[in-house]
């Protein structure tokens, strides 16, 4: 360590940087984690996941009381909404856990190096002037927001805003358009539907939920126009201009057409997430970007510089928060001389809307292209629970092989879909197969009993549809 100030360096504080740093300190390294943020834990509990959630969580007791849910279970409530109390809870949830992270670091002896790094060396960066060399430097720098062409975001004046912004509106809007279908823009737009506001989407492809399984975006599709969001599929969105307080949109064809306006009090420009990888120099240590902006791993996260690492959504794979983890930790005992290791073809993914959406694995189409499947699918009008809780949208679907029965992948619309779905990615890491869920007991009344149904299923024998 004579030549050394650390053995491991962490760049970004967000869940994958954080987590690479605390394990590493676990297991004996000297470590430190650099990261110019007031607060660690990066976009996600600070102006991501976590505030987006705290948002969707509280606006989803007001529309259950605004709209009826609660008078059909004997509750008779007039709400009024408090949108500085409902903002408050959220800040206090980031505080908690953001402060959280650093009690972590403290009590793991991670050193918070207060700062953007950047390299100067293939062992060395600089953040806030001072130099430090490290055995080992981990990039863990995540992502931001990608620019639409035409259409400039100011959060600054709320009425042309980008996640962050949208987490932070003053007022409710008469009219919110969400440019891009995706989990960010559906999230954020479900929260200000349901506090009020008007919410058209609009989205280039013909579906929503780019990469989801088939039958899962056209049944979100058709439950979120229940609720009362407006879909604009197959339109781009070429430009926009700031008249007033308002936003007028140019809108046309995605195949090519005449154009139209479309005037919005605030918009949101959700399409997509780009990898940080700016500002970091990468050039001094060697290292370059592919045409994505990412940057090259192996398996085990090493990249082609030795000593130099990296994690999360700066590499190839999904931008999760969960990805980051636990490629956080694997990347940390790679250097620990350990085997890390995370199964690429289990990730689940989830969008926190009403009722949740997740899935993990191949879709069905997916499937269907490596080999003949078998698909189980069960409603959950047809589960116990869900009923009873007046929660009758959506279903649950396992695909498997059709030669070997093992699950290929699993995808559920249900009000605990994103808790769900642990289940079925613990089963597919240890190769079960649909019958290995249909024989495992659930208890009973639960919604994870539709899972059960739909493996089931897959062999033709639910009982309860």
């Amino acid at each position: 360590m004579a030549d050394y100030d650390y053995d491991v360096l962490v760049i970004g504080a967000g869940p994958g940087g954080y987590v690479a740093a605390i394990r590493a300190a676990q297991l004996g390294l000297k470590t430190a984690c650099a990261d110019g943020r007031e607060t660690l834990g990066g976009t996600c509990l600070n102006v991501g996941c976590i505030p987006s959630k705290a948002m969707l969580h509280a606006s989803e007791y007001y529309d259950a009381a605004a709209n009826g849910a609660m008078a059909k279970m004997g509750i008779d409530v007039t709400p009024k909404l408090n949108l500085p109390a409902m903002h408050a809870q959220r800040i206090d949830a980031v505080k908690g856990l953001t402060g959280g992270i650093e009690f972590l670091f403290k009590k793991n002896k991670v050193d918070w190096l207060k700062g953007y790094a950047a390299f100067i060396g293939k062992d060395s960066v600089e953040v806030a002037g001072k130099t430090y060399r490290a055995k080992n430097i981990i990039i863990a720098t995540g992502s931001s927001v990608t620019p639409l062409p035409g259409v400039d975001v100011d959060n600054d004046k709320q009425i042309i805003v980008d996640s962050t912004g949208a987490l932070e509106l003053a007022k409710v809007p008469d009219h919110m358009v969400v440019i891009g279908g995706g989990v960010i823009g559906l999230e954020l737009g479900s929260v200000w539907r349901r506090l009020g506001a008007k919410v058209t989407c609009v989205e280039f492809l013909d579906q929503i939920l780019p990469g989801m399984d088939a039958d899962v975006r056209k049944d979100a599709n058709r439950i979120f126009k229940k609720q009362g969001i407006e879909f604009k599929l197959k339109t781009k969105v070429t430009g926009a201009a700031v008249k007033g307080k308002k936003a007028v949109l140019t809108l046309e064809p995605a195949a090519g057409g005449d154009a139209e306006t479309l005037e919005a009090d605030v918009v949101l420009v959700s399409i997509g997430r780009r990898p940080n990888t700016d500002g970091l120099a990468l050039d001094k240590a060697g290292l370059a970007v592919n045409a994505r902006g990412q940057i090259e791993t192996d398996h085990d996260f090493s990249t082609q510089v030795p000593g130099i690492w990296a994690i999360g959504d700066v590499i190839p794979g999904p931008m999760l928060a969960h990805k980051a983890e636990d490629e956080g930790i694997a990347c940390a005992e790679n250097i620990a001389g350990q085997t890390g290791i995370v199964n690429h073809d289990v990730i689940p993914s989830v969008v926190y809307t009403w009722p949740e959406i997740a899935g993990v694995g191949l879709t069905e189409e997916q499937a269907k292209e490596k080999g003949e499947v078998k698909v189980g699918k069960f409603p959950m009008a047809g589960n116990s629970r869900a009923k009873t809780n007046h929660e009758p949208d959506g279903f649950v679907k396992i695909i498997a092989d059709a030669k070997t029965d093992r699950v290929l992948g699993v995808w559920c619309i249900a009000s605990v879909a994103g808790t769900m779905i642990a289940q079925a990615a613990q089963a597919m890491e240890f190769g079960a197969t649909s019958e290995d869920i249909a024989y495992t007991c659930h208890a009973h009344p639960t919604h994870s009993e539709a899972i059960k149904e739909a493996a089931m299923a897959v062999t033709g024998k639910p009982i309860h549809v």
